[in-house]
């Protein structure tokens, strides 16, 4: 009765993040302060929701929940909308916000409604290694870094396509500059690359002393390099004045489309990333 229960209320949250969605679009078309109002509002009751599930879980298990790719999700989703709240409140940017949230809808949507949340890997048994928790915390966290520069590059090739056209109207009102997307792309990427390469690096030291037979070749681990490598590339041909303007901003969308990719399809071709 209880596992229905939370199951239920896990759909509440997606009806109620799905709702909050249509407001935050109203707002935008129409400026409408009062759509806005209950937009947040409804966007804060997910995330006291989600706050809570988060805390009753640590407690019912004693850990942080991150050591599948069911908790990953979830706990990525929650770090989406807390990072949307404090744009919101701090910085008052509104586009931005939306973006990130329909982000944080899927991969919210991903978690409540997939197929299997039971099956345990080898990786999900390991719930002791302190090592293990540090890797996939920074990954998780170099994941949201990357989202975000995927979200202002977004936001950078719309505005630069309305002012190229000269279609301007009340609604890209909201857009940051061209100069602000583009600073939110590099930060993004000075945040995620650090704590990619940490998690990265962690990550094997712990597969070494942990498990056997590990190949550096693993198609995970591969696909966590080149997507590192992919985006030292661009912050150096940016650095360099050869990837700028609406190029460095698709190299942002294209590198985030990788990370995806590998995100999925490498925990399941994974030897030992057995995330279901």
């Amino acid at each position: 009765m209880a596992d229905l229960t939370m199951t239920r209320l896990h759909e509440a949250m997606v009806v109620l993040y799905a709702i909050s969605l249509v407001f935050y679009f109203i707002d935008y078309l129409n400026k409408d302060a009062k759509a806005h109002r209950v937009a947040f509002w409804l966007l804060s009751i997910v995330w006291v929701l989600q706050s809570v599930f988060l805390v009753m879980y640590i407690v019912e298990t004693h850990r942080f929940p991150i050591l599948s790719l069911f908790e990953g999700i979830y706990f990525y989703a929650w770090l989406l909308i807390t990072i949307s709240i404090l744009l919101h409140c701090v910085y008052r940017v509104d586009l931005p916000v939306f973006f990130i949230n329909v982000i944080g809808f899927i991969f919210m949507t991903i978690h409540t409604f997939a197929p299997s949340q039971i099956a345990q890997s080898p990786v999900g048994e390991a719930l002791s290694s302190e090592l293990l928790f540090i890797h996939i915390t920074f990954a998780i966290l170099s994941y949201v870094a990357f989202s975000l520069s995927f979200v202002f590059s977004t936001l950078y090739l719309i505005l630069y396509n309305v002012l190229k056209k000269k279609k301007w109207t009340k609604q890209w009102t909201r857009l940051p500059s061209l100069q602000q997307t583009e600073q939110g792309m590099t930060a993004s990427l000075l945040t995620g690359i650090p704590l990619l390469l940490i998690s990265l690096i962690l990550g094997l030291q712990w597969a070494y002393l942990t498990l056997d037979n590990v190949s550096v070749f693993d198609v995970k681990i591969v696909g966590s390099f080149v997507s590192l490598l992919i985006y030292c590339f661009i912050i150096y041909g940016n650095r360099k004045g050869k990837l700028h303007s609406t190029g460095y901003a698709w190299a942002h969308v294209y590198a985030f489309l990788f990370v995806i990719i590998n995100f999925f399809l490498g925990s399941r071709l994974s030897d030992f990333h057995l995330w279901y």
